[in-house]
This record gives C-alpha cells, sequence and structure tokens, in this order.
C-alpha cells in the first residue's frame, strides 16, 4: 500500500504541472487537548480541506501534510492530490513532543521538495503550521535551529499558533518566521474554523500567485489575538 501510494505521489507530478505550495500542519495532540478541543481542532482541519477543494486553483496547487505529536512524533497524512486524501481523525494524550514533531513535519518538507526538483516541478516555499495549548516536553533546539537557518534563506514560512493561555509563546516565537517574531493566538477553541479559514484565504492568495511575488496576506479575524 505504501509503495502504491509512492507510484501515485510520483504520477501525481508528472499529470499535473501546477506550481506546488507545500503545506504542513504540525499538532498538537497531546493529552491537555483531549475533550472539546480536539473535537473542534478535528473540525478545523476538516474545513481547512474542504475549503482548498472547493478553490479551483489552490485544489491543484496546494499540498497537504499532517504531523501529530504527543509522546512522539507521526506523519498521519503524507502529501498527495487531495482528491486522493480523507482527513484523518485526531485523538488526544500523552506528552508534548515538540521538537520531534517539527523536525518530523521538516523533514517531510524537504522530502516533498526534493521530489519537486527531481521532477522539474516549481514550488512555493513550503509553509507549516504549528498549533500548540502547551509547553514542550522534549528539546526543541534542534527543530528551533533548523527553522531559523530556513528563515534566514527565506525556505520557510511557519506560523505558530497558541492555542489558549496555557501555550509557551516564548517556545513559539523561537519558531516563528513571521514579522517580528509573532505568534498568532486562538484564544478558545471554538474559534479554530476562523482560524482555518483565514489560513485557506491566506494559501489561496498564494497559489494564485507566481514564486517570489510580495504577497499581501489577508486580514486576520478579531478572534485570533497577535502575541509580540
Amino acid at each position: 500500500m505504501a509503495q502504491d501510494l509512492m507510484v501515485l505521489r510520483q504520477q501525481d507530478l508528472v499529470s499535473n504541472p501546477c506550481t506546488r505550495l507545500p503545506v504542513c500542519l504540525c499538532l498538537d495532540v497531546s493529552g491537555s487537548m483531549s475533550g472539546n478541543p480536539i473535537q473542534e481542532l478535528s473540525q478545523g482541519v476538516k474545513y481547512f480541506f474542504d475549503a482548498i477543494k472547493s478553490d479551483e486553483i489552490a485544489r491543484y496547487s496546494v499540498e497537504l501534510s499532517i504531523v501529530v505529536f504527543q509522546d512522539d512524533a507521526t506523519v498521519i497524512l503524507d502529501f498527495a492530490n487531495i482528491d486522493r486524501q480523507r482527513v484523518p481523525s485526531l485523538s488526544a494524550n500523552g506528552s508534548t513532543s515538540m521538537g520531534e514533531g517539527v523536525n518530523l513535519a521538516l523533514d517531510i518538507l524537504e522530502q516533498r521538495k526534493n521530489e519537486y526538483s527531481n521532477k522539474g516541478v516549481d514550488y512555493y516555499q513550503p509553509w507549516m503550521v504549528l498549533m500548540t495549548d502547551g509547553c514542550p516536553t522534549d528539546n526543541t533546539q534542534s527543530a528551533i535551529s533548523r527553522v531559523q537557518n530556513l528563515k534566514n534563506n527565506r525556505k520557510l514560512t511557519l506560523f505558530p499558533v497558541a492555542i489558549g493561555n496555557g501555550a509557551d509563546v516564548g517556545i513559539l516565537k523561537q519558531f516563528s518566521t513571521m514579522k517580528d517574531n509573532m505568534v498568532l493566538k486562538v484564544v478558545s477553541a471554538q474559534y479554530f474554523k476562523e482560524f482555518f479559514e483565514w489560513l485557506s484565504q491566506s494559501v489561496s492568495i498564494v497559489s494564485q500567485s507566481a514564486p517570489g511575488d510580495k504577497i499581501s496576506m489577508p486580514k486576520t479575524p478579531s478572534v485570533i489575538e497577535i502575541e509580540l
């Protein structure tokens, strides 16, 4: 099955000539996210996928993956044509291996970029969305160094998102590639949909541009706070 998916991934690059935008959602699914937060996050992720599929340009340009982290990190959705993908269910338990999660997300983004290059497919530099409601329980220094190196070379856009008031904003700032190392804050799980609506609009704008163009992002909704 894994081999069949790899073949399909390669075929997609040949049959679809659109410039690609790889987007990885790197999601905290530790125990503190159990109950309503993980349910709302699942609904938000599904909304994001549906919004991309309904956009005639983004549907063929944007490629999505999901990495989750708890006691360890796992790729629960790898890059492929969105029509082949099914949004996986999310469940919460365990600790918060954020460093491992970001490193794994960076690995699969780099792998996909190499696949684009090997097939002669143009691409926008990757996006990552890092969402957490807590503090990392593992070492994050390697992941932070990798992110900052990519930031300095304009090879990655990473949106750090604090969920509620318990997230370690100081750590998230170190991961941020945004202006002034800003962090986005979803004040409550009930507003995940608004965040993913903003994200889908942002992705759509990029997919309609040329690589390297200066992009004007849509204004963040009022339920998304900016932490400086």
